[in-house]
């Protein structure tokens, strides 16, 4: 049994579960893509983190004995050097996680600037397509399978949650799953997504300082605690998506393919507002409660 740090948390990690694969993190400097760049080298695996933040993605490769390559993803060469690099480094890819994406301000769909929504696009979907495509090749001729894990998000499922541009783009994120799935299962490489719901991320901190440029943190996370998910009010966390991701790269999760995970406290899958009568009748329970 290993004890290791995570994050200013102790985590207990019995059986490492990706011990000696070659995994690419894009977007992976910080945020979900950099917790889950250090949950998969505390599970064994040899990681490059792929970023145009070049300062943060050097510390944390450094940090977890990795490499860092600066990579813009919707541009396709950037993608193919970053996974070039890991076979260089360790001869393999095992697993490819697709995480980099960007917001967008929204607008209405009659004045919409399709400038800024080809940028989204770009980054969004093609940084997949590139991430999916190259991924692909270097894992069918290493002959052994892999992983190929992508960020969408619940924006994808329920109107309302993001911007148009964004919407698209993650819907397609998902669409692309499946349908890749089916070419390259044929190769024992399986295609999975992750779909986050309100997970207090920089990306989140950055749509609320859109609106509210001194917002903090802790106001963040309060806001989107009282509505975000059916579990005591919580907002998500980046170690809740890096251990979801973490098992989709797995041999554990070896016969799941094509499929896309919501991870959202169950926020989609019922009416929130039914959670603050639970909590009020809870509330009046425990007062009523002699001890």
């Amino acid at each position: 049994m290993e004890q290791n740090g995570h994050d200013g948390d102790a985590h207990i990690i019995t059986t490492k579960r990706l011990m000696n694969k070659v995994a690419v993190v894009t977007g992976g400097a910080r945020g979900i893509g950099g917790a889950t760049a250090k949950l998969m080298a505390e599970h064994g695996a040899h990681v490059v983190v792929a970023d145009i933040l070049d300062d943060l993605g050097t510390i944390l490769a450094n940090s977890i004995n990795g490499r860092f390559v600066h990579c813009d993803v919707s541009i396709e060469s950037d993608v193919e050097a970053a996974i070039q690099l890991a076979i260089t480094w360790k001869g393999k890819l095992d697993i490819m996680y697709n995480n980099a994406g960007i917001g967008d301000e929204g607008g209405s769909i009659t004045t919409l600037d399709m400038k800024r929504i080809s940028k989204v696009i770009g980054v969004n979907m093609y940084g997949v397509l590139h991430g999916t495509k190259h991924a692909a090749r270097a894992m069918i001729k290493g002959g052994k399978g892999g992983s190929i894990i992508n960020s969408s998000s619940t924006a994808a499922i329920m109107g309302g949650l993001g911007s148009h541009a964004y919407t698209i783009t993650k819907e397609g994120i998902c669409g692309l799953t499946r349908s890749s799935s089916c070419e390259l299962g044929t190769y024992g490489i399986r295609v999975n997504c992750v779909l986050p719901h309100a997970v207090l991320s920089d990306m989140l901190v950055d749509a609320y300082r859109g609106f509210e440029k001194d917002i903090t943190v802790e106001e963040v996370e309060r806001k989107m605690g009282e509505n975000a998910s059916l579990l005591t009010g919580r907002c998500g966390s980046v170690d809740d998506i890096a251990h979801a991701v973490c098992f989709l790269a797995s041999d554990e999760s070896g016969f799941i393919t094509g499929h896309n995970l919501v991870i959202d406290g169950g926020y989609t899958t019922s009416s929130i507002n039914m959670t603050f009568i639970y909590r009020n009748k809870k509330t009046e329970s425990d007062e009523d409660d002699p001890s």
